[in-house]
């Protein structure tokens, strides 16, 4: 499989007691979804490697404790600390409306209600207190909020992302 082919899940925060657990954050809406997977792959360098978990319970907010499969002491638990976890694309449920995956509007491209097309979205910067659209209009970056007040429409078969932005927003960036 290839990078795109997964999702971001979470991150290994640190090892949880001495029998091979860590701690995990699963950077997800609804953890409990997660709760019964089977096997979740590891980022080592370049590569995701799958592994399958022994047990996952979740604790507080969004950690989990988790144990895999032939990984039975902290010591052996400890060089994952830190590495990212994901999961295959093809788990998640298809969204309708306008919601939509981060990963998937990547390449959309993007058409403003008074402005017409303002260019491809190139990446979702996922800000603490906003997401925003990075969206390349020729040598330009325009940066929109997502927020539904700005979001129109989602055209999958087209690859567009239709938005009214703010009012002044885009001018400041053209």
């Amino acid at each position: 499989m290839d990078k795109d082919d997964f999702f971001y899940l979470g991150k290994i925060l640190k090892t949880y007691g001495s029998k091979g657990c860590l701690l995990i954050f699963l950077d997800v809406d609804d953890p409990v979804r997660y709760e019964k997977m089977k096997t979740v792959f590891i980022g080592i360098e370049n590569d995701r490697i799958p592994f399958d978990i022994e047990e996952l319970e979740l604790k507080q907010k969004n950690s989990a404790r988790i144990r895999f499969e032939d990984v039975h002491n902290a010591e052996d638990a400890e060089i994952y600390v830190g590495r990212e976890l994901y999961l295959p694309v093809s788990l998640l449920p298809p969204l309708k409306g306008k919601k939509f995956y981060y990963h998937e509007v990547i390449g959309f491209t993007v058409f403003d209600k008074n402005h017409g097309n303002i260019g491809t979205v190139i990446s979702i910067l996922d800000l603490p207190k906003q997401s925003l659209l990075q969206i390349q209009y020729g040598s330009r970056e325009i940066l929109i909020p997502i927020v539904d007040e700005v979001l129109l429409k989602i055209d999958r078969s087209k690859k567009e992302l239709h938005i009214l932005a703010p009012e002044g927003l885009i001018e400041i960036y053209l």
